[in-house]
């Protein structure tokens, strides 16, 4: 089996407090995540807590979106929240998900981490294509889309 990891991170003008509820509700996802505007008709369902440990979010979309469940499962607040990320289609997988955020000159420091196991067909897809070059580009647009989200909140 061959792992990976993807991170990506940027410095959001706010202080972790008020970034922080973006990520502990899913029910916010929609204002920033990179993968809502891949399916606009994308079917989504809330259950758990209604934000932080045991909140949980469902997806089925079109062949680019997929479908598959999140969990928030470990909560350091305002430091760190902990995420079961689980893909069901296009390829079954489970990869542990990690935001920090972290106070730092000029705001707060957002950092974005999966990780993973490459295992049967995701083992030899692995071989052409890398996650961080498959996935690393979203975490981008979501990081961005996360810090615009933040800057319209605080008005």
């Amino acid at each position: 089996m061959s792992s990976f990891s993807v991170t990506r991170n940027i410095v959001i003008p706010a202080a972790a407090a008020e970034i922080y509820p973006f990520v502990y509700d899913f029910h916010q996802w929609t204002n920033w995540s990179p993968w809502e505007k891949i399916d606009p008709s994308m079917k989504r369902t809330y259950s758990g807590a209604k934000a932080g440990v045991g909140a949980k979010y469902a997806w089925t979309g079109n062949r680019k979106a997929g479908s598959g469940t999140m969990e928030i499962v470990d909560v350091t607040a305002p430091s760190s929240i902990g995420i079961r990320l689980e893909f069901t289609m296009p390829m079954k997988a489970v990869n542990p998900t990690k935001f920090t955020f972290t106070p730092e000159a000029g705001g707060t420091r957002v950092t974005w981490t999966m990780t993973g196991e490459n295992k049967g067909v995701g083992r030899v897809f692995a071989l052409f294509m890398s996650m961080d070059k498959m996935v690393g580009g979203d975490f981008d647009k979501g990081l961005a889309s996360l810090a615009e989200a933040v800057a319209a909140a605080k008005g």
